[in-house]
This record gives structure tokens, C-alpha cells and sequence, in this order.
């Protein structure tokens, strides 16, 4: 039921005129980046196999819908029998996507496809949008370690999958419990503001955090006088403490000036976290900081201004044969599309070629993009791991040019060329700004 209504009206329609089966292909992709971004990024794919095992119309959604009159006796009976045997065929996660990357194909029959395309899209809109944002803050953070922490932000689903999407793309950790559960997440955290409230001074607070979790605690030292603090954690827990946590203030003073304290108190080996609504260009502006880690919420579970990443579900072939949808602003590159990227001998990516119907003439250095997910409604036996994904999104961001990497608007990292029908059609070449050449 994690779908839209009109997709089940189109089938029940489908299933009257016997157009149900038809052999149908649709595929998901961006047709732009989001405002200022340089690349996109695949995640959620992991989530949506899994979810996809479990796709099904039990008795009671089925009843529920012929009560209302959204689907008649036929449809009810189709959705009773549903199960999807297509395949799924796409960028594994962690793979970058630009403009008209095919980033997933659908195959199957038009029925079994079409009801799939909210569920598909949601999931990978959302997880997509997160995992760019937290790549962009990974970026900034220049190996410093970064804690996802933004769960209280969102939707309490939507506040797993981010944290799942964060760690993809970088992040070390998560304040999600359940991410930690579901995914094997490492997890990190101590204690907020209302523990020290709670508490009739800072210093009883402290004692009694350090007492409970030990020395390689955090202490969070910001909620009366930041100085004062810092002083009562040295005194507290000594030198030895791992760290302290500034959530408030102007975090590039506050830094400097709390390192310099630590150091004259004698604890130069406790480090400095900062958090409180860090996106990745206040997580750039504290690069020459001595900050040690950061701790990001709102603006990596919401996309950090892009919460969606824009993708599209298009029918492009039926039958075997391309169809185009022409509208204004919405144009689709029809037929089945396989995609490879081109590097330079060094390993440096320069290009995207996706051709219809058929396959790019090979090239040295090419890099097939697309992989088996499904066959028949079967799961792939060698689905990458989390962690592989994760490596392979760092390769991935090694690999595009320096100037794909910058937090500043412009043009995606590498063009995007498309060939028609084989790998001999005509060429369309998507510029560095995804428009039509």
C-alpha cells in the first residue's frame, strides 16, 4: 500500500484492455542535478530489495480498496495473486549518477512495474538526497570524523534510512539506535543539556557522566559559561577525558579558544567535537579549526537544502520498441539505456556514455556502471555488503575531477553523452551543465 492510487486505476484499465502484460521498460533517473550540486549519488538501493521481498497486497488492503471502488473484482483478484518477476537492473550503490545517468531499470509487465513506481521512487529520492549531502560534508570534513545525529529532525523511519545513507557516504557514526540495530551502524553518544539541569551544578553533572561511562566519555561543556566548563571537565575527569562537545556560540572562536585552554590545563589529548546545525560549508569554514570531529543533524537528514534528489520513473520501451515522451521541460531519452563511464589511463573519470538499445563501443579504461539486482523477482546472491558500498562511493569521489569535488555551484563533475539506438546512432552530448549540446 506504500503506493499512489492512480497507479493501481492504470492497472485495473491495463487489465481490461489485456494491456497488462505487455513487456514494458522503465527506468529511474535524474534529468538535473539539484541547484548547485555536482554529482548525484545512489543510495537505498540495499533498503529497496529488502522491501521488495516483502511487496505484497494482503486480505485486508485488498478488502479496503474494493470497499472504497478503487480497484474492481479483476484488479482485487490480480493484487491477491501479485508478485513481481521482473528485473531490476541499475548503479549499485555508491556509485555517482550525473543528468540521464540510468540509475535503475525496471523490466517486467506493465502491471508489475508501474505499481512498483512509488515505492522505487521514494525510497531512492530520499536516501539519494542524504547520501549527496553527507558525500559534501564527508568532503568538507577532510578526514575528520563525522557523527550523524539529525534522527530528531525527521520522520522516525525516514531518521533510520538517513543514517544509513550518512554512513554510505562517509560518516562514521550515528546517534540512531536503531541504524545501529538494523545495519551494524557503529553508534556514539553521551549526554545533553538536560542532564546537566538535572544536576544542581556542572561539576555533580560531570562526575556523575564520567563515574557511569568512564574516561573516554564526552562531556558537553556549553551550557552555562563554555570556560568555566572546560574547567570543571579537566577537573572532573583529569586529562585523560576523550573529549568535550561545543553545541552553541561562534564554533571557529569557541574552538580556538577551547584548545588553547585545554592546552594550558594540561590536557592536550582531549579533543574538541562541535555540533549545532553544521551543514558542509560551516563544516568548511572550520578546516584551519582545531576541531577534532563534528556532530550533524537537520541539514544531512533533510538533504542539506536538496531533499529530494529529483529522480524520475519513465516507461522508455514496450515491446522492444523505444517510446518518448515529449513534453516541454520533460523530455525522455527512450529505449533501454546501458551505461559505462570513461577514464583517462590515471584513472580519472571524463566522461558518461549511455547508449539506447544497445551497448557502447568499448574504449579502454571504460567502467561498466550497471549491475543484476533481480532476475525473475529473485534477489542477486553477491549483493555488494554496506561496507563495500561505502568504499566504493570513496573511489568513486577519488576518481572525478578536483573541480567535482567543490561546495560552490557549477557544472557536473563529468558530461553525460548519449548515443542513440546502438552504439553507432546519433549522439546527443549533455553538456557539463546537463542541458543539450
Amino acid at each position: 500500500m506504500l503506493t499512489d492510487q492512480y497507479e493501481l486505476t492504470m492497472i485495473s484499465a491495463a487489465l481490461r484492455d489485456g494491456t497488462a502484460q505487455r513487456p514494458c521498460v522503465f527506468e529511474v533517473f535524474a534529468r538535473r542535478l539539484p541547484p548547485g550540486r555536482r554529482y548525484g549519488v545512489v543510495a537505498g538501493i540495499g533498503r529497496l530489495m529488502e522491501l521488495m521481498r516483502d511487496f505484497r497486497f494482503d486480505a485486508e488492503e485488498i478488502d479496503f480498496l474494493a470497499r472504497h471502488q478503487i480497484v474492481d473484482a479483476s484488479t482485487a483478484q490480480w493484487l491477491e495473486q501479485f508478485q513481481f518477476k521482473g528485473s531490476f537492473d541499475g548503479y549499485p550503490e555508491g556509485e555517482l549518477f550525473f543528468p540521464n545517468s540510468p540509475i535503475l531499470t525496471v523490466a517486467g509487465g506493465f502491471a508489475e512495474c508501474v505499481v512498483l513506481e512509488t515505492l522505487v521512487l521514494s525510497v531512492l529520492n530520499h536516501d539519494s538526497a542524504v547520501a549527496a549531502a553527507a558525500a559534501r560534508m564527508v568532503t568538507a570534513a577532510k578526514g575528520r570524523p563525522l557523527i550523524e545525529m539529525g534522527s530528531r529532525r525527521t520522520h522516525e523511519e525516514a531518521g533510520v534510512a538517513a543514517a544509513r545513507a550518512a554512513y554510505l557516504a562517509g560518516f562514521a557514526s550515528t546517534s540512531n539506535l536503531a541504524a545501529g540495530l538494523r545495519y551494524g551502524i557503529p553508534t556514539a553518544g553521551t549526554a545533553a543539556h538536560a542532564f546537566t539541569l538535572l544536576h544542581d551544578d556542572e561539576k555533580a553533572a560531570f562526575a556523575s557522566q564520567v563515574a557511569a561511562l568512564g574516561h573516554e566519555t564526552t562531556l558537553l561543556v556549553d551550557t552555562y559559561d563554555i570556560t568555566q566548563g572546560i574547567r570543571n571537565a579537566i577537573e572532573v575527569a583529569g586529562p585523560s577525558l576523550r573529549a568535550i562537545r561545543i553545541d552553541s556560540g561562534d564554533l571557529s572562536v569557541l574552538a580556538a579558544q577551547s584548545r588553547a585552554l585545554l592546552d594550558e590545563l594540561g590536557a592536550p589529548d582531549v579533543k574538541i567535537i562541535v555540533s549545532g546545525d553544521l551543514d558542509e560549508f560551516s563544516i568548511a569554514s572550520l578546516r584551519a579549526e582545531p576541531v577534532d570531529a563534528y556532530g550533524a543533524g537537520t541539514a544531512v537528514v533533510t538533504g542539506s537544502g536538496a531533499p529530494t534528489a529529483g529522480l524520475v520513473y519513465k516507461l522508455v520501451e514496450v515491446d522492444g520498441r523505444s517510446v518518448v515522451k515529449r513534453s516541454e521541460n520533460k523530455r525522455t531519452l527512450g529505449g533501454r539505456k546501458t551505461a559505462v563511464r570513461r577514464h583517462k589511463p590515471t584513472g580519472t573519470a571524463i566522461e558518461e556514455v549511455v547508449v539506447s538499445q544497445g551497448v557502447p563501443e568499448p574504449a579502454p579504461n571504460d567502467r561498466p556502471l550497471q549491475r543484476r539486482f533481480l532476475t525473475h523477482g529473485e534477489l542477486a546472491a553477491d549483493m555488494p555488503k554496506l561496507e563495500e558500498s561505502r568504499d566504493h562511493l570513496r573511489d568513486c569521489l577519488i576518481s572525478i575531477p578536483w573541480e567535482g569535488l567543490k561546495l560552490s555551484a557549477g557544472d557536473p563533475a563529468i558530461p553525460v553523452i548519449h548515443l542513440g539506438d546502438g552504439a553507432g546512432g546519433d549522439g546527443t552530448r549533455h553538456s557539463r551543465r546537463g542541458k543539450k549540446g
